[in-house]
């Protein structure tokens, strides 16, 4: 399955959320303000770091972008551009967002 979040953990508990009901061999797409989580400053207190021991997790990389998050993502998350995104929906039948 391929989880998508789209708001920062320090505004919703939609990540945390995810990351309790994700299972084992899930993937983990952060697009828009989720890919804060996925930085060295947020990766700890957002869950990103003990989740991607057992997730596969991407940031948009559009998104980091424009966040001024280029360079900071943290080891092991993968970021891919519009055609990743497409991608991941194609090679994951079940998708599910989180709001």
């Amino acid at each position: 399955m391929l989880h998508i979040v789209n708001k920062s953990h320090a505004e919703t508990s939609s990540l945390q959320s995810c990351l309790r009901l994700a299972k084992a061999g899930s993937a983990l797409l952060l697009i828009e303000d989720a890919v804060y989580a996925a930085t060295v400053a947020g990766a700890a207190g957002s869950g990103i770091a003990d989740a991607m021991k057992t997730l596969k997790v991407y940031a948009l990389q559009p998104d980091v972008e424009a966040r001024g998050m280029a360079g900071k993502l943290v080891d092991g998350v993968t970021a891919v551009d519009y055609a990743g995104f497409v991608d991941l929906v194609a090679e994951h039948p079940n998708n599910q967002s989180w709001l």
